[in-house]
């Protein structure tokens, strides 16, 4: 049991109080860069026709010191019509990952597989939100099976076949 007024007692389990357990997680997240374009406002919100989405997906990482990493999900969504261009959202949302004691196969998963998992569905938000407040419906982005995407680069990889065309 603790000493009295003190929540952690000392676990002695015969280490040597080194902390060698791995560890990786989600230190922080934030929007670093959005712009959005709605260029033929106020004639676009009366075009008849319904606009055609292409969206691009790109996942990149940089690291900060030997434990943090930046991971960037960039993604450009340009709406086209018949008339022209409805909008266009760029948005690079980051987040900073921490990994310790970590073999370098498991930290790159990690860093392009797990850690765009757990940010997605804020930069999707984002994205909604800016569609939304351009004076469009929001912008629904289905979930991205980002495993599926990194098992599927590193095959293509083995077979020498160039990266990002996932």
């Amino acid at each position: 049991m603790a000493d009295d007024g003190n929540v952690i007692s000392n676990l002695d389990l015969g280490g040597n109080g080194e902390d060698t357990a791995p560890a990786a997680g989600l230190i922080s997240q934030y929007v670093k860069d959005l712009s959005v374009e709605n260029p033929n406002a106020p004639d676009s919100f009366s075009w008849q026709d319904a606009p055609q989405v292409d969206i691009q997906f790109n996942i990149g990482a940089r690291p900060i010191n030997d434990e943090v990493h930046e991971i960037e999900m960039k993604i450009v969504v340009t709406a086209k019509a018949e008339a022209g261009t409805a909008y266009i959202v760029d948005l690079s949302y980051c987040a900073l990952i921490g990994m310790r004691n970590i073999d370098d196969a498991q930290a790159h998963a990690f860093t392009y597989a797990e850690a765009p998992r757990i940010i997605f569905p804020f930069a999707r938000r984002v994205l909604a939100d800016a569609v939304r407040d351009a004076g469009f419906p929001p912008l629904m982005l289905e979930p991205i099976d980002f495993n599926g995407l990194y098992v599927q680069q590193l095959a293509g990889q083995a077979e020498g076949q160039p990266v990002g065309n996932a």
